[in-house]
């Protein structure tokens, strides 16, 4: 017996499997930005490297972040984190202090933590499984503390696994930004049953190349704080449905 519950959903997940919205990611590497042709080629949000462990700041942040705003695209700022040199409390408030701030007016993604492999030393910065797990929750927390939001967490599924041995204990509150270069999003890392966001290609025009799970209403909802894990997993994002 199918019942109205499993037809609706039915209905829902193909929608689903097809949802999707373009969006790009930057850092100083790029410089200025030009966010009109960006949103010219149909982006709809961009994530903006504010800043790294706590001394280095994105010297083009402000163009960067305000031209995506100027654009009309959805914007935000994500930390790449640089676990051996501070704590994570120190590193989010140093994040916060510097541009990765978040407010509820609809164009204001999450703050982003960068947990990628180490470009200049040990891939896991020197940390063990749990010593990594413990900073990331305690960067996580602290930013939670301050904004009302948990930081949305950027990763590889092979990262992940071999430094913080697969941990599941953020899927239920951080948002999963994943990495991986391929025509699909592949295993995702363990705790998380979806992504929120899936950078798929290093080929932004500019930065990297990004895309939401879900479509416009969704992305606006998920800026303001709106949408929970029932919606995100079984909803079409639209402003019908109640929180």
């Amino acid at each position: 017996m199918i019942l109205p519950f499993q037809v609706s959903l039915a209905l829902f997940l193909p929608i689903l499997a097809n949802a999707g919205l373009p969006g790009i990611d930057v850092s100083a590497y790029q410089g200025n930005v030009d966010w009109a042709g960006v949103a010219s080629r149909g982006n709809k949000f961009a994530y903006i490297k504010a800043t790294e462990g706590t001394t280095y700041k994105n010297p083009y942040f402000t163009q960067q972040y305000n031209g995506a705003y100027g654009a009309g695209l959805i914007r935000g700022s994500y930390h790449f984190a640089q676990p051996a040199s501070s704590s994570g409390a120190a590193q989010a408030n140093f994040f916060l202090a510097h541009g990765g701030g978040w407010s509820s007016d609809g164009k204001t993604l999450p703050g982003a933590l960068d947990m990628e492999y180490n470009p200049s030393g040990a891939a896991c910065y020197g940390l063990s499984a749990p010593a990594m797990v413990a900073w990331v929750s305690d960067f996580s927390s602290t930013y939670h503390a301050k904004t009302g939001r948990y930081p949305v967490i950027y990763t590889s599924t092979s990262w992940w696994t071999s430094c913080t041995r697969n941990s599941a204990v953020f899927g239920n509150n951080n948002p999963l930004w994943v990495a991986r270069y391929a025509s699909s999003v592949g295993t995702l890392p363990a705790g998380w049953s979806f992504q929120s966001f899936w950078q798929n290609s290093d080929h932004g025009n500019p930065g990297d190349s990004d895309i939401w799970n879900g479509d416009a209403a969704g992305l606006s909802r998920f800026a303001k704080g709106g949408l929970n894990k029932f919606e995100f997993n079984y909803l079409t994002y639209n402003d019908a449905a109640s929180v």
